[in-house]
């Protein structure tokens, strides 16, 4: 059997000549600083509070920090370096606990707010503890052996007890999806058991067969046309993570890899969510501006094993971009050691014409192929129990050049309350903050039953879009709902159109419009210059609908680091009405001038 795919620390043709300077700087500031340390009050404050980040901060700050030390030593071979690896090694042996205190089941089985470490938890932090102490061990195994003598058998004497038992012990891991419901934390963690098995473990091939079920599993869940329902920024710790896992079964085992034939439409998945720019297409918990330290060289990877040269092209969109701790420590190490990665030409984003999704009802158009120039539309059907699920049914966005003007939000900094009974009371999730309708003064409910209906969708030269029935979205005896969204090229102009049923006995109707950027009202109307320099645009609506604007501060860095202080809801009352409409249009003849720095 062989290792993981990356040359040793002891190849120093290889290592001599990568490029790590930003890493390096950043990892010399570390030096004579307290390393970072998660506490235990702050990891009963999931309990007390809810508060998440507290625990996770310095958590994730103590493993970056042992990622830019593994790179230094690795290129340098300087025995501080090897020190400072090994200084972290050992604190990540003696944490009490690897899993994210949000995720641990200690409290339900043990009534304790601190993890049982005789009963460990195997979550997505344990995953990502255990793999990267196998990327350390492959690539510095023989320095640590000279430095620290039997560290690297505490490696393993971890590994085993806070992962291989509890993985072949207990089966009743929701994540395995024996239940059928089969989401990203499937690939995300097999993907690090079978790292750490490979590595770490003395006769791993039970685990792996282990390993080949739950993906197997996973696998079959994806959908013909490739789509992820919990979006774009999940493809990456999904459907990538199971792209990355077949690789190395195929690198460091005799087993064969399956024909990848069947991936080629989710290997597509990342540039059809790309709306321009840093912007993508941000249904679910996603950001529409997500963090780029994405590992692309594994998306030109399985791109070029299918043969999809868009999907390629748009990896090598992103050549430039600098390797970083915050992607992995085996996703750092590939992407500065993948020769092939490290040769191939930057490209620009395929940006196609239409895109469509039947499987979650999505679809993308813009005035044309190849460029973010324009207008844009994207407008979703589904339903309301999609993983990392808003209730959005029917909701639209709209771009100027690439950027989102009306926009999704996103989702705020998780709390226990974000996958719990509560996910619904917090704003960015309920539907009233999404581009629907209140209906009679009820939002959408979550749930299977709770979707779209009579989806059609027709995408032609001159125009695409989508037409749906929302009512079955909401908890209303009686309406139907009608909405139709179209992007009409010949025109340049983007309509939603909305018909329904009256009277709606109850509270108020009111089409809910979340806007980003600097607005302005007009008459039956507004103009809104969005973020980054994009072309403003004007919405405008039927005379005679009444509209009110409520603006929505963000102090959220989740948020306000995509939108900026605010983002603006326009509540247009059409409770006496049975049809509306809005348009959105470019204002050309201003050009528009982004947020200020202080908008931001």
């Amino acid at each position: 059997m062989n290792t993981l795919p990356a040359p040793t620390a002891d190849d120093r043709v290889a290592w001599a000549h990568v490029d790590a300077t930003e890493l390096r700087a950043r990892a010399e500031a570390d030096l004579g600083v307290p390393w970072p340390q998660p506490l235990a009050s702050q990891a009963a404050r999931v309990h007390r509070d809810g508060d998440r980040v507290a625990w996770e901060d310095p958590a994730f700050a103590r493993q970056h920090r042992l990622s830019r030390a593994v790179i230094a030593a690795a290129v340098t071979l300087d025995g501080r370096w090897i020190d400072e690896v090994i200084n972290g090694v050992q604190l990540l042996c003696e944490q009490s606990s690897w899993c994210w205190p949000a995720h641990d089941d200690t409290f339900d089985r043990h009534g304790s707010v601190l993890a049982t470490v005789t009963d460990p938890f195997l979550d997505l932090g344990a995953g990502e503890v255990v793999a990267q102490l196998a990327w350390i061990d492959h690539v510095l195994g023989s320095q640590l052996d000279a430095r620290a003598p039997g560290i690297r058998s505490r490696i393993r004497h971890e590994a085993q007890v806070r992962v291989f038992r509890p993985f072949v012990d207990r089966r009743d891991w929701h994540w395995l999806g024996l239940d059928g419901d089969v989401h990203n934390w499937n690939p995300w963690i097999h993907s690090s058991v079978l790292t750490a098995a490979v590595q770490l473990h003395a006769d791993p091939d039970h685990i792996i067969g282990l390993v080949v079920e739950g993906l197997d599993r996973y696998l079959a869940s994806l959908p013909d046309d490739g789509a992820i329902d919990e979006g774009y920024s999940y493809w990456w710790n999904g459907a990538c993570r199971a792209l990355e896992a077949l690789d190395l079964l195929e690198y460091a085992t005799d087993r064969s890899r399956p024909d990848l034939a069947g991936l080629r439409e989710t290997v597509a998945f990342p540039h059809r969510c790309h709306l321009g720019g840093d912007w993508y297409a941000n249904l679910a918990d996603g950001q529409a501006r997500p963090p780029a330290d994405q590992p692309w060289h594994a998306l030109h990877r399985a791109a070029r094993r299918i043969g999809d040269a868009d999907a390629a092209a748009h990896a090598a969109s992103h050549r430039n971009a600098a390797p970083s701790e915050f992607a992995g420590l085996g996703r750092l190490i590939r992407a500065l050691t993948d020769a092939d990665w490290l040769a191939a030409a930057t490209a620009d984003s395929p940006l196609p014409r239409d895109v469509w999704l039947p499987s979650t009802q999505v679809l993308l158009a813009r005035e044309q192929a190849g460029t973010a120039a324009g207008l844009g539309l994207v407008i979703k059907g589904g339903h309301n129990a999609e993983h990392h699920n808003h209730n959005d049914v029917g909701s639209f966005i709209v771009t100027s050049d690439g950027v989102p003007v009306i926009v999704d939000a996103g989702r705020p900094t998780y709390t226990k309350a974000t996958f719990g009974p509560d996910r619904y009371s917090i704003w960015t999730m309920r539907s009233s903050w999404h581009n629907t309708p209140t209906i009679a003064g009820v939002d959408q409910s979550p749930g299977r039953e709770f979707a779209a209906s009579e989806v059609e969708v027709s995408m032609t030269d001159a125009a695409s879009s989508l037409t749906l029935d929302l009512a079955g979205a909401y908890d209303v005896a009686g309406p139907t709902w009608q909405r139709t969204a179209a992007l009409d090229r010949a025109a340049r102009v983007v309509r939603v159109s909305d018909e329904w049923a009256a009277p709606l006995p109850g509270g108020p109707t009111t089409l809910n419009l979340v806007v980003a950027g600097a607005v302005s009202a007009l008459g039956d109307g507004v103009r809104v210059t969005p973020l980054d320099g994009a072309a403003p645009v004007v919405i405008r609506w039927p005379a005679g609908i009444r509209a009110a604007q409520r603006v929505r501060p963000l102090d959220d860095p989740m948020l306000s680091e995509v939108w900026g202080e605010r983002l603006t809801r326009i509540e247009l009352d059409v409770s006496a009405h049975d049809r509306a409409w809005i348009t959105v249009e470019r204002d050309d003849a201003t050009p528009g001038t982004g947020d200020s720095e202080d908008d931001r």
